[in-house]
């Protein structure tokens, strides 16, 4: 993989509210960092839009920005809303769905 420079946001305050909008029945997302090391990704999704069951080598850690999602992992269920984060252990299925639209953080720190 090679590594994305996002200059534009270096050095500067950014709100991560506003740095994506919601798109009608989509799901939009926007890199911020793309390292070898890691990245941290932005996601906005529409109501009931989400991404189905699949694992991913590394945990990874999902902040929620604004709205209400089902992050289920191993098929248990967790309600997260604004301002909370919850992280996914390396290997482990998971899934996301918008119980109403919302905003994430993703960021993954590869081993």
């Amino acid at each position: 993989m090679t590594e994305k420079s996002h200059t534009e946001y270096l050095g500067k305050i950014l709100n991560l509210s506003e740095m994506l909008a919601y798109q009608e029945s989509s799901v939009v997302s926007k890199t911020l960092i793309d390292k070898k090391v890691g990245t941290i990704t932005l996601f906005s999704f529409d109501k009931e839009q989400g991404l189905s069951e699949h694992t991913a080598p590394f945990d990874a850690l999902v902040y929620i920005i604004d709205g209400k999602a089902d992050v289920i992992l191993s098929k248990k269920s967790n309600i997260l809303k604004a301002g909370e984060m919850i992280i996914m252990p390396a290997n482990e299925p998971h899934a996301l769905k918008a119980l109403e639209k919302f905003k994430m953080m993703l960021i993954m720190i590869k081993e």
